[in-house]
């Protein structure tokens, strides 16, 4: 800073005014400051100076999600970095691997940044490490999952609604044998898609068949054994529903394995890469990943602004999206036109 001064003809005094934005200098010399930083390529220690500016703020946040090579994930990231960016701030991210500790981890190390607010997504049934730091005042909107806990933002999609309308869309098929297949039944997203799944059964005057539900799996190498699996019973089922993008992928495999995706139908919750571009195209529930991570870091950046009212609960619909998967009637009939 003393030689951005010495080339400029100022105090370290103005230099530390232009390069916090602070006013007190004029135009001619806050031009001729920023082009001394420009020649000398000097870049304030923002850590230090988030200490001395007068809103204390970092012009950083954290994101915290689960598994940011999921493609759930880092979509959601992305949308969250492109509005963070219009507000020239930066986003520091990490995965917590759905383990309390890491979490725990993550959510200190961030503190210690003093990054100015978080949006995370919450590990499965573990949330005290997240209420402990939203009550020392740290900013936070939760993502995916609501909190157990009271004060807090969060922004989710229609688990238990859009799981019943697959449901729905299968019995109108023809399917009696609706399986289900989920992540770990400790996520609440499982939780409200297992409902929603329940509540399709009921509403079409299903039987709940238990040998034909598998939960708890944890990646597409689970999915793809418990959907075998489901195909060695007396009286597999005709259709799947599959409650998670990686647990779709685990199942499309067992199906192609045993050459029996033109002939049992499937629709999966959340989209993935080149869905559409299989034979048959995958059948999904698609979440508005996006508009998901544009109101979480609208709601973060109101809260980092000083907004005080009650906490927010945003719901932003998923949509069934068609591409034929879904569609297969019972015999492995074709899809209905029109």
């Amino acid at each position: 800073m003393r030689d951005v001064a010495a080339l400029a003809k100022v105090s370290t005094k103005t230099v530390s005014r232009v390069i916090n934005d602070l006013p007190g200098a004029g135009p001619e010399v806050v031009e001729r400051v920023r082009a001394a930083a420009r020649t000398l390529g000097y870049r304030p220690n923002l850590s230090a100076s988030s200490l001395r500016r007068s809103d204390r703020r970092s012009a950083t946040i954290g994101v915290l999600l689960e598994d940011l090579s999921n493609p759930f994930d880092s979509a959601l990231l992305r949308a969250v970095e492109d509005r963070a960016r219009q507000n020239d701030v930066l986003v520091l991210a990490g995965s917590s691997e759905d383990d309390p500790e890491l979490q725990r981890e993550l959510l200190t190390s961030l503190a210690t940044r003093r990054v100015d607010g978080m949006v995370v997504m919450a590990v499965g049934g573990h949330q005290d490490a997240l209420q402990q730091e939203r009550e020392r005042g740290t900013p936070m909107v939760l993502v995916d999952r609501p909190p157990t806990f009271h004060g807090t933002d969060s922004v989710t999609t229609t688990n238990r609604e859009s799981s019943r309308e697959a449901v729905l869309h299968l019995a109108a098929l023809g399917h009696r044998r609706i399986a289900f297949l989920g992540d770990r039944q400790t996520l609440w997203t499982s939780q409200e898609r297992y409902t929603g799944y329940l509540e399709g059964l009921a509403h079409t005057g299903l039987t709940l068949r238990e040998e034909l539900v598998r939960t708890d799996l944890h990646g597409p190498d689970a999915a793809e054994t418990a959907t075998a699996a489901l195909f060695d019973l007396a009286e597999p089922p005709t259709a799947l529903f599959t409650a998670q993008n990686l647990v779709t992928v685990g199942a499309m495999r067992a199906l192609r394995d045993r050459h029996l995706h033109h002939s049992v139908a499937l629709i999966g919750f959340d989209d993935f890469p080149l869905a559409d571009m299989l034979e048959p195209g995958v059948t999904v529930l698609r979440q508005d990943v996006p508009a998901l991570g544009r109101k979480a870091a609208e709601l973060i950046f109101k809260r980092i602004e000083g907004d005080q009212s009650p906490p927010a609960h945003a719901v932003v619909p998923a949509t069934l999206v068609r591409r034929g998967s879904g569609e297969i009637a019972p015999g492995g009939r074709p899809p209905h036109s029109g």
